[in-house]
């Protein structure tokens, strides 16, 4: 079957002629977007692209093909557009938020979608980010809010926001309001686990052995149970939410802010495309930063 994203890879390949940089346009790796190219010419039964020494150049076919592929995908746009703007109780904008963002900032974006949408319908749900990225593509959320970095899938994307962190220790581990990560002695951090978010884990992780070569990671299922392993002794705890404590636990900076916690906005142009860059977006990241 023919598929919206096959016209996708078909557009971006003729219009950047280069395999990588299409990849990149459509936000997917190499691989799949060679595999779409080929289901692609299976199903119209000719061969679009001539692979040359610089890149890659259409076929014929693919000359008298490309403006039916560009018309397309501007009419699934379009229907996409209608179907908002008949909807009489006005767009629904529903939002993602990865676990790790803090509760003031998922509430920040939801408050300024409601606002920078009149009378839109918001509603939120909480998920890895792994899960809202494939939500966001496959059209179930508008816009979600996911750990950076993260591989996109021919998703829109706003700027990378840095928000602070703290570490949570045991009381007694520390005394100064400013510690570095060498200063926990053997404590394991508390971390999510890595099929949550891979790249963002593993970014985390690399950091992590950078400043602080011993110690380990333990994982925990959110950050209430790394807060509960603080707060018995057992484990230190990164977390950028300003309000999260318990008693026997206590709240440090880290030294040059090493571990800041990277989220991003994500969204479809094409199955959102009431929701634009240059106005709602750069509201929303600007509510995500703050």
């Amino acid at each position: 079957m023919l598929t919206e994203r096959h016209l996708q890879i078909f557009v971006a390949l003729a219009e950047e002629q280069h395999f990588g940089d299409a990849a990149r346009i459509v936000g997917i790796t190499q691989p799949p977007l060679s595999q779409g190219l080929r289901r692609l010419e299976a199903l119209v039964g000719a061969k679009l692209f001539e692979r040359g020494a610089g890149g890659v150049e259409l076929t014929p076919a693919g000359v008298a093909l490309l403006p039916y592929a560009r018309r397309a995908l501007t009419s699934i746009e379009e229907l996409h557009q209608a179907a908002v703007e008949r909807d009489p109780e006005g767009p629904e904008i529903r939002i993602g938020l990865a676990p790790e963002v803090p509760p003031s900032a998922g509430a920040a974006v939801a408050a300024a979608s409601g606002e920078v949408l009149a009378g839109s319908r918001v509603s939120v749900v909480t998920a890895p980010t792994s899960s809202l990225v494939n939500q966001v593509s496959t059209g179930r959320l508008t816009l979600a809010v996911v750990a950076h970095p993260t591989v996109l899938d021919g998703l829109e994307a706003g700027p990378v926001a840095l928000l602070p962190t703290w570490v949570l220790l045991p009381a007694g581990v520390a005394d100064a309001d400013v510690v570095r990560l060498r200063q926990l002695g053997g404590l394991p951090i508390a971390v999510r686990p890595r099929t949550e978010a891979p790249a963002a884990r593993d970014l985390f992780l690399d950091t992590l052995a950078l400043h602080r070569p011993t110690g380990g990671t333990v994982v925990v299922t959110d950050e209430r149970a790394g807060l509960a392993m603080a707060a018995a002794g057992q484990a230190a705890m990164v977390t950028a939410d300003p309000l999260l404590a318990a008693p026997g636990v206590t709240r440090h900076r880290l030294a040059d802010d090493p571990l800041p916690l990277r989220l991003r906005l994500v969204w479809s142009r094409t199955r959102t495309p009431f929701l634009r860059p240059n106005d709602v977006m750069a509201q929303l990241t600007e509510a995500l930063a703050s």
